[in-house]
């Protein structure tokens, strides 16, 4: 279908406005523009029976952390929560919103953790401090409310990419399996040169030039873009990770990579739910304020997340 008429009006507001494309700009000045427009787009903060601000160690040393916590019931399941932003912008700040929303609409705890970015902090620096947030929620459950047996993790584009990372790992180790994984238009791998890829083109949206600006500055070397903690995709095996929910957007250069990375999951026998938003583009996740689609792929992910906490 189109382009749907409500993120054809941002499109043009964004066209009118001459704002640059973030991938024209300085890392500095792309982190600012970014965080604007996603609080302009995510309307008023949702109120919630607690937020916290901490700091776990990282690492490369401490992390900031938000604990949303949408009632006093103790222990709460858990979501991890990583940001998007390409590994090169967001922060706890940008997904302040969303993080408020799913807690309220899932019942449990929402953790997001400000890992490390890049230029400064290039792959894998990013993946290690999100298992690490994993493992610091799991150790600390009794202190923080959570259920150690309910914690699931989740993410938007770079913080998809992030979660099904942090999966990879949890299955190697053993100790650790979320309860689920929430992905949203993942970037599961770093070299696809799929249909999406090539035709997303508009400079107005997220396109293949942007993927290819935040690529440039998270990974330093040609083999990095294979590693399957980089590109997911290209992981040898995908049996034994957590059920999925992966969440993709008509008009977004990472929606086949997204869905090629459902389809795996699947044939690897991880009880998996894909869906595609017609209409919609690359970061209408985040939109609540603005989107109708927004409000509905939040409340199916937290749908999600019920299902999978009472199922453990």
């Amino acid at each position: 279908m189109p382009l749907h008429p409500q993120l054809q009006t941002l499109r043009e507001q964004r066209a009118r406005s001459g704002a640059a494309p973030l991938y024209t700009l300085s890392v500095e000045q792309a982190r600012a523009a970014d965080l604007a427009s996603i609080r302009a787009a995510a309307g008023s903060p949702r109120a919630l029976h607690e937020v916290t601000d901490l700091h776990l160690p990282g690492p490369g040393g401490e992390l900031p952390v938000r604990v949303y916590r949408p009632s006093a019931e103790r222990p709460l399941p858990a979501l991890l929560y990583y940001f998007g932003g390409g590994w090169t912008l967001g922060s706890i700040d940008t997904a302040d919103g969303l993080c408020r929303d799913l807690a309220a609409e899932a019942g449990c705890l929402v953790v997001t953790v400000g890992y490390r970015l890049a230029p400064e902090h290039p792959f894998p620096a990013a993946v290690h401090d999100c298992h690490a947030a994993l493992r610091w929620v799991a150790d600390h459950a009794e202190e923080l409310g959570a259920d150690p047996a309910r914690l699931a993790v989740g993410g938007d584009s770079a913080g998809g990419n992030l979660a099904a990372a942090v999966t990879l790992i949890a299955r190697a180790e053993g100790e650790l399996t979320p309860a689920g994984q929430v992905l949203v238009y993942p970037n599961t791998d770093q070299l696809a040169e799929d249909a999406s890829m090539r035709d997303n083109a508009d400079p107005w949206l997220f396109n293949r030039h942007s993927v290819a600006w935040y690529g440039g500055h998270y990974l330093t070397a040609p083999a990095d873009a294979e590693h399957p903690l980089a590109s997911p995709l290209r992981a040898a095996d995908l049996a034994g990770l957590p059920p999925a929910l992966v969440l993709t957007a008509e008009y977004d250069p990472l929606r086949d990579q997204g869905e090629a990375y459902a389809a795996r999951l699947a044939a690897a026998g991880v009880p998996v739910e894909l869906t595609r938003y017609p209409g919609m583009a690359h970061g209408f996740f985040a939109m609540t304020g603005t989107v109708d689609a927004a409000r509905t792929a939040v409340l199916q992910a937290a749908r999600f997340l019920r299902e999978r906490f009472e199922s453990c």
